[in-house]
């Protein structure tokens, strides 16, 4: 009985070990993906995000702006999403 109670906790750490992990490459990814997003949406290009660029073009960091914003600047930078987007 005993035998068989630890190779089912076995099989279910091994279990475990399988299960996808987020590699640094795809922070990588997910942070380049933000930036290049970032750029397209900061219309005057000044390096800051505000609510009115945010709304059409990032429409999910328009919706929670003031919780990213924490220090209510009333703008974002591109690290503030990517912080956030962790």
């Amino acid at each position: 009985m005993r035998t068989i109670f630890q190779s089912i906790c076995m099989a279910g750490a091994a279990a475990v070990l399988l299960l996808p992990f987020p590699s640094i490459a795809d922070s990588a990814s997910k942070n380049q993906e933000i930036a290049e997003r970032f750029a397209k949406c900061d219309t005057n290009k000044d390096g800051k995000l505000t609510p009115e660029e945010a709304k059409g073009c990032m429409p999910r960091i328009y919706d929670h702006f003031s919780y990213i914003d924490s220090d209510n600047k009333g703008y974002l930078t591109v690290a503030q999403i990517q912080k956030a987007a962790r």
